[in-house]
């Protein structure tokens, strides 16, 4: 039983071979298309955002409603503060009405 798995072994060996040559050349294949499609720095990678797509927010030719930021800052500091009055008005009447 030793002497036919060693010749089925020596069999395997060369199929291997062959099988590990023609796959090295797929897999330097696509490290090579897949390093050809990565980004060449982190602003190419979007991590910065496009340059032309900030200046456009800030411009009067961009579309939809232009609020100033501070704006925005100032009503939801707004909008937290009438959220804790409420809930002290509702403390403060439950305790009013025992």
């Amino acid at each position: 039983m030793s002497s036919s798995s060693s010749a089925s072994g020596a069999q395997a060996q060369p199929n291997l071979a062959a099988l590990a040559s023609r796959n090295s050349g797929a897999v330097r294949r696509r490290a090579a298309q897949q390093a050809a499609n990565r980004p060449n720095s982190t602003r190419a990678a979007g991590a910065g955002g496009s340059s032309s797509t900030m200046m456009r927010l800030y411009t009067d030719d961009s579309k939809g409603l232009s609020v100033d930021p501070v704006v925005v800052l100032v009503l939801s500091i707004a909008f937290v503060f009438s959220v804790v009055l409420l809930h002290i008005i509702g403390k403060l009447m439950r305790w009013f009405a025992k």
